[in-house]
């Protein structure tokens, strides 16, 4: 039997292994939906938002950016607090969340 930090860490998963999950999830005629942001600090905002999001589909795929947006946008020079992988497992680790991918673009496209 998993434990269940076994079961929250195997929902991070590489590009190619999201790519491939996505497509058994619609072989099965589900509705994948994506978002991404930062979820540095998370806060009720993220939750609501990543609930309402799930609410669009039947799997939710989460997606941060490895070098952090958030550096270049409003929030300063000294984020993120919390390191990518520390970030991608608290993600995980919400229910309505099936898999995390962390991603090296500039975007998520």
């Amino acid at each position: 039997m998993l434990q269940q930090t076994e079961i929250i860490s195997s929902k991070i998963k590489s590009l190619d292994q999201v790519l491939k999950l996505m497509k058994v999830w619609r072989l099965k005629n589900q509705k994948v939906v994506f978002t991404n942001g930062v979820f540095d600090i998370l806060h009720p905002g993220h939750i609501s938002y990543l609930a309402k999001t799930k609410d669009l589909g039947n799997k939710l795929i989460l997606g941060f950016e490895l070098r952090c947006i958030c550096q270049i946008v409003e929030k300063g020079p000294n984020r993120p607090i919390q390191n990518q992988n520390d970030r991608a497992f608290l993600l995980a680790a919400l229910s309505m969340i099936d898999a995390v991918v962390i991603f090296n673009e500039e975007t998520p496209l």
